[in-house]
């Protein structure tokens, strides 16, 4: 039998609520597509840390625990032994240096939204796993899961001993310690769901009233087909195909073909504005027709108060596109003085003429937020990335205070866009852009008048939340 995401999310928003129920997620493979370990073991490997010893021997246990039947808890041994006399901060923050860097853009899409819906439901939702606490950490968070049932290192005054205190939670492992979770926390496994893909999870699935074969190896699909579980098909996180790659090429030249007919319009016309109107439209447009992707945009309206603060969320190289598609006239971004010196801001930094601030010292900064302060007042629009960098995942990061200082020296209103999932379509480290459809909504401008420089941080987190809410509960949207 098999179920999609959306079945699972109505039955939880329809089915019993509170701690009692449990939500059991496994790790590698069911939250995340592939395997985590692969990634710290190749930072090893390029850091040249793992000796040719040690690569035999787990090579050898890893045949040894999956092919021929052997032990499982071998190939765990092994690594374990590995960290010994590392401080658990050291490799802690390896982990979360993984997670940014490789580690959020294999996060499956469709778990987000089971997640928050048992959250919603107030059950207790856990990360069941064999991996390692600094594993599975940066992800749990990211999610908002509060629970993990994983693999614990021995530590002793911080250094790592190269022991584990639980043993590697797998197989019949791994159930027991939910089932002893469970118990701790008074949680109805009867009544509670489970969601994993190995083989390895039979015996966790067997432990849940509501066991799902999540995007299963085959030994477990024909486990679930015996015991009648439900199967479910997660999409996985995108991958770039020859139309992705094509695409971009293409994206590209559009992009470059439309800023210079735009600028050669302005200039036989005479008009410097009218000519950088022409080209931020033309290259947006072009760029993304060419790269496949479509604008699904609520809220489009709002776009034509002018001038204002227009402020968005940051995930990947494609929002440039989107929002110069959205604007498209009588505006400019703020950056940092640093990035003209980047040589992907060459070509648009000539057209676009982007407020750069200068963060050397609070005088310079200051004088820059003037000059932005000033184009605004003269009917230029300022386009602001809060969070200032682009984030590995959805999830919001901090708004710094940059925009909102101007919008409230100014007297211009704030204008929120909303942008959901661009970084499916090209993760923030990737180059290349997948074909798809991007979801925009821009929100009610924020009227600033009033507002004071005491109560800023106050306004700010209340600009984030409504950035948050409409992420968690997208407008015109079942609710999930």
């Amino acid at each position: 039998m098999s179920v999609t995401a959306a079945d699972i999310i109505e039955s939880v928003r329809n089915g019993p609520a509170g701690p009692r129920i449990g939500a059991f997620f496994d790790f590698d493979g069911t939250l995340v597509h592939g395997y985590t370990a692969n990634a710290v073991y190749q930072e090893r490997l390029r850091k040249g840390e793992i000796g040719a010893l040690e690569l035999a021997r787990t090579i050898v246990a890893a045949v040894d625990g999956t092919v021929l039947g052997g032990n499982p808890h071998t190939i765990g041994d092994i690594g374990f032994a590995a960290l010994r006399g590392r401080t658990v901060a050291s490799v802690t923050e390896v982990g979360e240096r993984l997670f940014v860097q490789r580690i959020a853009g294999t996060i499956r899409p469709e778990v987000r939204d089971l997640v928050r819906a048992h959250l919603r439901r107030g059950h207790t939702v856990v990360v069941a796993s064999s991996a390692t606490r600094v594993q599975i950490e940066p992800v749990a968070r990211d999610l908002g899961i509060p629970h993990l049932v994983c693999t614990e290192l021995e530590e002793e005054d911080g250094i790592l001993t190269g022991h584990s205190t639980t043993g590697m939670l797998w197989g019949e492992r791994k159930a027991a310690a939910v089932r002893a979770f469970a118990r701790t926390r008074d949680i109805d496994l009867a009544r509670s769901h489970g969601y994993a893909n190995g083989s390895e999870d039979i015996a966790f699935l067997g432990s849940v009233g509501r066991p799902y074969a999540t995007n299963p190896h085959p030994l477990l699909r024909r486990a679930a087909e015996e015991y009648d579980w439900p199967v479910l098909m997660l999409r996985e996180p995108r991958s770039a195909g020859l139309r992705a790659y094509a695409g971009t090429l293409g994206a590209v030249a559009g992009v470059n073909l439309g800023l210079a007919a735009g600028a050669a319009y302005g200039w036989l016309r005479g008009d410097r504005r009218g000519g950088v109107n022409a080209s931020i439209g033309l290259a947006a447009r072009s760029g993304l027709a060419l790269a496949g992707v479509k604008l699904n945009v609520i809220g489009e309206e709002k776009l034509t108060t002018r001038p204002a603060v227009f402020i968005a969320n940051h995930q990947s190289t494609l929002d440039a596109l989107v929002l110069g598609a959205l604007l498209r006239r009588d505006f400019t971004a703020v950056t940092k003085k640093e990035a003209r010196f980047d040589p992907r801001m060459l070509v648009i930094g000539a057209v676009l003429d982007p407020a750069w601030i200068d963060r050397g010292t609070l005088a310079k900064a200051k004088e820059s937020l003037d000059g932005v302060v000033r184009r605004l007042r003269a009917g230029t629009s300022i386009l602001v990335m809060p969070e200032g960098t682009r984030m590995p995942t959805p999830s919001l990061g901090r708004f710094k205070k940059g925009a909102f200082h101007i919008a409230l020296q100014a007297g211009v209103p704030i204008v929120p866009i909303v942008l959901r999932n661009t970084g499916e379509l090209a993760w923030r480290r990737s180059l290349v852009v997948n074909p798809g459809t991007v979801d925009v909504a821009v929100l009610d401008p924020v009227d600033t008048a009033g507002w004071t420089v005491e109560e800023l941080d106050e306004r700010i987190a209340g600009v984030r939340q409504r950035f948050a809410d409409t992420l968690a509960d997208w407008p015109g949207a079942a609710r999930r």
